[in-house]
Formats: structure tokens, sequence, C-alpha cells
């Protein structure tokens, strides 16, 4: 069975209100703190350039969600599409049930229907919220699509000072199915059109700031399928938190890399007056829209767009300078391998030799330490997405550290990654590349606690 077949089973069965409590769904006469509506929308990247999708609340991306950590919160999910959908709360610890994966058991939001879940959201820090139902060769559903947003969870104190936020979440709109020039090849996804937040480089209202300022941007890498890397035309990022997490050591880069779903939080100070690009250091995917103006006060003029310089994006970086010894974990090897399906086809991709849904679970223990390591044995790079749970990063291509805490992370092509996380949030957990693409067609297993 695969997940298409699967969702639509859920979608018919109703398991959508079975065997849960009180603390999950609640009854209609209780007002929500938050209210999601998924319907059509219409998204002009530029004058006259409309891209048909499906978003949130009549955008995308959705609204800007701020909760307080520890205080519960209810969600109310309507859903105005022809098919099932399910939200998928992206970085939050909570219960199976209300995570958003049909495969941990999590009740889909059946089509023209809503349904209702409360949680209580943690850790604080930038999270993001989307959809999880697989695409396979729909290009129009699943993160193709708008539905996608920030999900920012207030800490009792920011890791940093500073005096502005900006928040930026990078996407790749009407996307097709390309070989790359070569017929003889898998085929893969491209795009035609780019954006930051809704709009496309020269048709959105500019950042404004004035000289002096502290700038925190928020950045969230909602592609479904492409890494980005982003620059600031004369001045840098002092980089102090990933995937929400503050880091054990701020740094200042030139530039940001980002996998799928990936976040990194890094403030600007504005010391260069003038009117600058935010965007993708690839010429082709700023040009294709993939940008935004920061301009001064009192500035004017055409925007200046100034490749960072040469610098390679590295984990380690931001983590123990002296990583001490890692406590003893019982690992677990996670084989990444890619199984080529055919010229103009696309490729399928296993676990430890296996595609889901016949990958082999990891089984684990309550409260037990576990260290996975991922084995990247194909030419791609893979953001791996471990649901419900943290990971800390404790060796990075070879390299020892300590101290980085993702929930996603980037395992190079032909490269190795090594992550601790502790089994503590018990259920069904889904753990998976968070390529659109790779997760569709085989690369996904389970974390089972026995």
């Amino acid at each position: 069975m695969n997940r298409r077949e699967f969702l639509a089973g859920v979608a018919s069965t109703g398991l959508a209100s079975a065997g849960l409590g009180a603390s999950t769904l609640l009854r209609a006469a209780d007002p929500p703190d938050i209210a999601l509506r998924i319907s059509s929308v219409d998204v002009e990247l530029a004058p006259g350039k409309i891209f048909k999708t499906t978003g949130y609340n009549g955008s995308a991306p959705g609204p800007v969600l701020r909760v307080s950590e520890g205080k519960p919160v209810t969600v109310e999910v309507h859903n105005d599409s022809p098919i099932a959908e399910v939200v998928h709360w992206h970085g939050l610890m909570i219960p199976p049930e209300v995570d958003g994966s049909i495969e941990e058991g999590t009740p889909a939001v059946p089509p023209h229907g809503s349904r209702r879940y409360t949680f209580t959201p943690r850790p604080s820090g930038t999270r993001w919220y989307h959809t999880h139902i697989p695409a396979g060769r729909d290009l129009k559903r699943g993160t193709y699509s708008g539905q996608f947003g920030f999900f920012y969870i207030e800490p009792t104190s920011e890791p940093a000072p500073f005096d502005g936020e900006v928040f930026v979440a990078l996407h790749g709109w009407d996307p097709y199915f390309s070989t790359g020039g070569n017929e003889e090849s898998g085929l893969e996804v491209a795009y035609k059109r780019f954006s930051i937040n809704s709009r496309a480089l020269g048709h959105a209202e500019p950042i404004r700031v004035k000289p002096g300022q502290r700038v925190m941007f928020r950045i969230l890498n909602a592609d479904a399928t492409l890494k980005h890397s982003i620059g600031l035309a004369g001045h840098t990022f002092n980089v102090v938190a990933l995937d929400g997490n503050p880091v054990p050591q701020p740094r200042e880069v030139e530039s940001i890399d980002l996998g799928s779903a990936e976040r990194v939080d890094a403030i600007v100070t504005m010391n260069q007056p003038g009117v600058w690009i935010l965007g993708e250091t690839d010429d082709r995917i700023r040009n294709a829209g993939m940008g935004v103006v920061i301009e001064y006060a009192n500035r004017s003029g055409e925007p200046q767009w100034k490749l960072p310089g040469p610098s390679r994006w590295d984990y380690t970086a931001f983590g123990d300078a002296n990583p001490a010894p890692a406590s003893p974990a019982e690992r677990v090897p996670l084989v990444f391998q890619q199984k080529f399906a055919g010229s103009r086809w696309v490729d399928h991709w296993t676990i430890n030799g296996k595609e889901f849904p016949k990958t082999d679970p990891i089984r684990v223990k309550t409260n037990q330490r576990y260290r996975l390591v991922f084995d990247n044995q194909s030419d791609e790079a893979h953001p791996v997405h471990l649901h419900r749970h943290s990971f800390e990063l404790t060796r990075f291509a070879g390299q020892a550290t300590r101290g980085v805490v993702k929930d996603v992370v980037m395992v190079p092509p032909r490269k190795q990654v090594e992550a601790d996380f502790v089994a503590d949030n018990p259920g069904p957990s889904l753990f998976h590349c968070h390529n659109q693409m790779h997760m569709d067609f085989g690369f996904m297993t389970m974390v089972r606690y026995d």
C-alpha cells in the first residue's frame, strides 16, 4: 500500500474521530485559539503572474502563528478542498494523534469538513506548519502547494536582543518535471518561478530599516525539493539559532544554506546604508523571483546585489569548539540509496535496502539514548527529518561536534552524519527525507517504541 492509498483509506474509514481522548478532540462549542482554513488561493507573484494553489486563510504563506510555550492551544482546521488533508506542526514535541502525520495515526481533515485538535506547544523557537499529504506525480499537492506558514513559540526570553523581526519564507512555484537536459536520466522537479513570502523580487514592498538597527531574520526554506543559499548584499548574518534551537556558538556568516524544511534565525546589524537585495545567491533563482529589497531610511535608487564571498556552510562552526566525548549510545545505522527506475521516470529511494512501507522500523525504548548514523550512499544531499523529537549532531562529514540541536539535517552526498536523540516522546514517529519527491517514493520509516 502506498501513501496515497493509505490516505484514501483513512478518509473513507472515519478514523478521524476514533479512539481519541478529550485532550485531543474538543466540543464544537469551545472557541478555538487558532482557526485555519484550507482553500484555493491565487498567489500574484508579480503583476499578471498569478499562480493558482492551495493555501491557508486565503494566502500563501499562511499567517504567522505566535503562541506561548507550555500554554495549551486549540486549533480548528476547515478543509474547503476536495481531498483529505492534514496539517503537520513541524518541530513540535506533541502526541502523534495531533502531530499531523497519517502514518503516525493523526486523523485527516475530511474534504469539505473540519476538525479540532488541542496540544501544548513546545519547545520554544521558530517552528512551522505545513501539509503532510503525499503528492506523487501531482505537482499541485503536498509541499509543492502554498500550504505552509510560520509557527513561532515565544520563549521566556530571546537568546539575543534585536530591534525588529522579519519572517522570510522561501518557496518555488510552477513546478514541472525535468530531466536536466539528459534524456536518459530520471525525472527531477524544476520550478519556473520563486518568491520570498508571496512576492517575487521587485514586486513586494521593501523591508524598511534604519542605520544601526539589529534585525532578526527568521528564515524558512519551505521549498518542496530544493536547497537554497541566501545572502544580503553588503551585510553579514549573525546566526543565533538553527531549526529554532539556540546554537552554542553564534557566528557571523556571509550567506546561509537551508535544505528543505530547515530554519535559521540570524541577526543583521544594519550598518551599510543604501538599497540592497536579500536573496538567493544563484543568479538564475534570484532573477526568477527569490529575493526582496532592503531599503534604508532616506535612501533610494536601484537595489544593489553583491555576491557573498566564498564560504562553506558548516553546522559544526556553531557547535562547541572543543566537543567532549559523546556519551555512549546505541548505534542505529541508516543507509540511504537510490534505485534508478528508468529514463524519464521517477527514481525510488531506500533506507537499509527497503522502500516504505516495507522499511524496517527503528525500535526504541523510552528514555534511552540512540545514535542515528545517516549513511548517504547517493549522489544527492538529503534533508532528513525526525518527527516529534530533536537530535544533537555529534559528527558531521567526519568532524566531531556537540551542542547543535536540530530536527532536520542536510546529509551531504556520499557522506555520513551522526546524531543522538533521546526517545522521550512515546508513540509512533515518522522519519523521512523532507524532499517531497524522495519521501513520496520510498524514503520513509517509523520510529516505534517498545
